[in-house]
């Protein structure tokens, strides 16, 4: 029961001052960004057809599902192709570029370089010749024959409305249907407090996180105290409860009401804050599912995840990519979390960062659920092809080890 007990304390910390200290940051910047260019981003995409594939695969690498989720309403007004929807779903690196950016930077790097190539030159492959997409979409059709509007692209003729996407108004670029409820005289006082609460953790958790990472990642014992174990130990586990608080309850009077959907513009600074500890909250409970995930099954089987992967083989990267068909940022927050435990090659974590859509996905579904299927069959393609190329010479070319390769 001890054991049992550490190890929840150990990933409650672990995971805040880790991951989700380093995590608030990044996602706080691109908001900033965001709140100080109020979406000429998304202009200089719509104005430039030749550059939209690779501008949309810029916007899909930015960590988080923020710059790929603005593109999808683009396709669906007719102002960009289906191959920079696919190039912008493809780069998409979702919240579990956080987990690996925090844990893995320079897989990371790697990672995220080789699904940005693969998608765009999908992308731009998919505008100029088409690659069978409306033999695709023709079959997507009388599978689900529901799915009525078309989700091909206009091939070698530009960039154009598409009759076939009759709309009555905008798509909505997040799904905010019920905003927050900020009436009661409790509840919202108490999560604004603890949304306050949650900033100076996660300030106090990105110092100590890089003392953390300056010393080399030591073992640091459960304590309480003044010194560096006591204050780790204490902010993270402060910290991650706050981010459980923010996430089942705060949200609703605090915010958006909707959190794990990003934003193109934001009204005020503490707006933008705000979106950030919300966002940043939702990566920490999946993170910490992850983690207790991964440590209760070594602790309780005494599997050694590594070795079942390496047994798996070739499997492991179509086996990643195959995860990374599941909309949301859930699962492929899981399996950046075992990459980073030294549990999958790095075949099946680059697999998957092609493969996976994060929440991106779901715009696009909510108003033409054919063009996200297919886009998704076009991410699926590469991603096999790629993450088995890595696992067949990776080791043979490169010299390295797949399993823990650029894990701190």
């Amino acid at each position: 029961m001890n054991e049992l007990l550490t190890v929840l304390l150990e990933s409650l910390r672990d995971g805040y001052v880790q991951v989700s200290a380093f995590v608030a940051v990044t996602v706080l910047a691109f908001g900033l960004v965001q709140y100080r260019t109020d979406g000429a981003a998304l202009a200089a995409v719509e104005d430039n057809e030749r550059l939209q594939v690779l501008f949309g695969g810029l916007l899909g690498l930015t960590p988080g599902c923020g710059g790929a989720i603005v593109v999808m309403p683009l396709y669906v007004r007719g102002t960009v192709s289906f191959g920079t929807v696919v190039a912008t779903l493809g780069a998409t690196a979702g919240d579990s570029a956080f987990v690996i950016l925090a844990l893995a930077p320079e897989a990371a790097l790697y990672a995220y370089a080789i699904a940005f190539a693969a998608s765009v030159v999908t992308g731009y492959l998919v505008d100029s010749v088409g690659l069978g997409v409306s033999r695709v979409d023709a079959a997507v059709t009388q599978l689900s024959p529901a799915a009525t509007p078309d989700g091909g692209t206009v091939v070698n003729s530009g960039v154009g409305p598409n009759p076939a996407h009759d709309y009555a108004g905008p798509a909505p670029t997040h799904a905010h249907e019920s905003g927050p409820d900020r009436h009661s005289r409790v509840l919202t006082p108490i999560s604004h407090l603890a949304h306050v609460a949650w900033w100076l953790a996660a300030v106090a958790g990105l110092v100590l996180g890089t003392l953390y990472l300056l010393r080399g990642g030591p073992e640091v014992p459960i304590a309480v105290g003044l010194g560096f174990d006591g204050l780790f130990t204490v902010t993270g586990i402060v910290g991650a409860l706050l981010s459980l608080y923010l996430y089942v309850v705060g949200r609703h009077y605090v915010g958006e009401g909707e959190i794990a959907r990003a934003r193109d513009s934001f009204a005020s600074v503490y707006d933008t804050l705000t979106h950030a500890a919300m966002e940043t909250s939702f990566v920490t409970v999946w993170v910490l599912v992850a983690f207790l995930v991964y440590e209760y099954f070594v602790l309780l089987t005494g599997a050694n995840i590594a070795t079942l992967a390496a047994a798996a083989g070739v499997l492991a990267p179509i086996g990643g990519a195959a995860v990374g068909l599941i909309p949301g940022c859930g699962p492929q927050i899981l399996l950046a979390s075992v990459y980073a435990e030294g549990g999958l090659p790095f075949s099946a974590l680059t697999a998957n960062a092609i493969a996976q859509d994060g929440d991106a996905l779901f715009p696009l579904l909510a108003v033409d659920a054919k063009a996200a299927i297919v886009a998704t069959i076009y991410n699926f393609l590469p991603a096999v092809v790629v993450g088995v190329a890595l696992h067949l010479l990776w080791g043979p070319v490169f010299g390295m080890a797949e399993f823990g390769f650029g894990v701190l």
